[in-house]
């Protein structure tokens, strides 16, 4: 049994018959599993059994695929029959309904964002170009392989495609990416700030930020950049851009990230204008975060770091530092300037009372 138990977690215990009930003690459950366990418990353990994908209502996370794996070397005729199944059809109104929670959000503008999930090998649903995520339909969608030929759909696939395809490429636990610029993190992206961190357990969790040098959006170049990231980070600050993220659950989970960095970094500007200091996690509270993050399989560069090498936030100029004090080494308070000093009096009187 899992130390986190997530809301998939219960979810698949209950489609598997297993009574959640009855969990060992020292699990941790994540907010939106510990509402299911409510919602069974209400129900006086009745075990509600997840409904069928609709054609109105996607399906959360991923249905389960098909049995072939796919390539984009399979037949067309297996690619088409894919591409027009249930399967897909439920991926495609996932991304449906990500698009419009994007711009909802106002996340996007104009036909700015897009997204792809990963469907097989060396494949991809993606969203297509000049359309804008508020309007998507399940039709617009497109199939591409990973070097970005396009094998189906009616609308030309989205320019961006290959940062997509090259994350996918790179790390292969990404299922699902996404990009749009939320204007808070793309304000960051811009400063070339990294946020700094040890401040709120969502943000420390759920996300790790690193930013990718600018580059024209597109091209090759810009998706190395990204990609050369993703090891060890699944939340890209795209320089003078927006920002992009992974997941290996789903499409959904990485539209939360852009909901996290978004609303931690519109608090951290909050935050520096109430003219104080901002309170940070002690070593031990930021660590017994990662250790959630670790369980849950999420990436993060700080896994097995000293405390002192915990937060890194120089580059945030209201001042936030961290709670471990530096270490102290031989040349630890040494002033060059304050010795010569010192010296200099020393030698005056010195001489005096010679």
């Amino acid at each position: 049994m899992k130390n986190v138990i997530s809301l998939r977690d219960l979810q698949e215990m209950v489609r598997a018959g297993q009574d959640v009930r009855h969990l060992p003690g020292e699990a941790i459950l994540t907010p939106s599993a510990r509402d299911l366990l409510r919602e069974l418990e209400s129900s006086s353990g009745a075990q509600p059994v997840s409904p069928a994908p609709s054609a109105q209502s996607p399906s959360r996370g991923l249905p389960t695929p098909p049995s072939k794996t796919l390539t984009s070397r399979s037949p067309k005729s297996e690619l088409e029959a894919f591409f027009h199944s249930p399967y897909a059809q439920d991926l495609k109104l996932q991304i449906c309904e990500m698009g419009r929670r994007l711009w909802q959000r106002a996340y996007v503008d104009g036909n700015g964002g897009n997204m792809a999930i990963r469907v097989g090998e060396d494949i991809a649903i993606c969203t297509p170009t000049l359309v804008s995520k508020g309007s998507l339909k399940p039709e617009d969608m497109c199939l591409v392989d990973f070097e970005g030929n396009q094998l189906l759909g009616a609308k030309k696939r989205t320019s961006e495609i290959l940062m997509h395809l090259q994350i996918m490429k790179r790390q292969p636990k990404a299922i699902a990416t996404c990009h749009c610029h939320p204007p808070y993190s793309t304000g960051f992206a811009v400063a070339g700030v990294v946020p700094p961190t040890c401040m709120i357990p969502e943000y420390e969790v759920f996300v790790s930020v690193a930013i990718a040098p600018y580059r024209t959006p597109g091209t090759p170049e810009m998706g190395k950049l990204v990609a050369d990231l993703v090891d060890e980070h699944n939340t890209i600050l795209m320089a003078n851009h927006g920002v992009v993220t992974w997941s290996h659950n789903g499409i959904e989970e990485a539209y939360w990230r852009m909901e996290i960095i978004e609303a931690y970094c519109r608090t951290l500007l909050v935050t520096a204008q109430l003219g104080k200091t901002p309170n940070t996690f002690t070593s031990e509270q930021l660590q017994d975060l990662l250790k959630i993050k670790q369980s849950l399989g999420y990436v993060d560069p700080r896994f097995g770091l000293k405390e002192c090498e915990l937060c890194d936030n120089d580059e945030w100029r209201p001042g936030v530092t961290c709670q471990v004090p530096p270490r102290e080494g031989p040349d630890a308070g040494y002033d060059p300037e304050a010795e010569a000093a010192v010296r200099a009096i020393t030698d005056q009187i010195m001489a005096q009372v010679k």
